[in-house]
């Protein structure tokens, strides 16, 4: 893992948390994308370095509905930067850790990604995230 990719935020209602974070910020998303595999529509923002995606769900039954009805809205996952995600995830499973998505699938942001259980990361939803070439 080579640095934070981004911090996940689940949310409510886009449109407000895009204002919200707009001011908190200075400036509007950079991009906003539908992953309708997920039933998620995403937000990203930059601040230095650093990305924010917060996370809608488009469907009742989408995983970030789940977690919006359990738990309300907040930090979701933090997500890190890979060079390899196939060889992580090996690596991971290997350690012991719970792996998700054996195989990673498409994200946003032109990103593979893979998820690891939070029961095996001290309750943090951890995604890993390799840029598609």
């Amino acid at each position: 893992m080579r640095k934070i990719e981004h911090i996940g935020i689940a949310v409510k209602d886009m449109e407000v948390s895009n204002a919200l974070f707009e001011k908190l910020f200075g400036a509007p998303p950079y991009k906003s994308e539908e992953v309708a595999s997920e039933g998620v529509m995403t937000s990203f923002f930059k601040n230095g370095p650093n990305k924010i995606e917060l996370l809608a769900a488009t469907n009742p039954d989408s995983p970030i509905a789940k977690f919006l009805e359990k738990k309300g809205e907040g930090i979701h996952h933090i997500a890190f930067d890979v060079e390899d995600i196939e060889a992580e995830i090996e690596r991971l499973k290997a350690e012991g850790f719970v792996v998700l998505n054996e195989v990673p699938k498409k994200g946003a942001d032109n990103k593979l990604v893979a998820f690891l259980h939070p029961k095996s990361t001290n309750g943090v939803l951890i995604e890993l995230c390799q840029e598609i070439k």
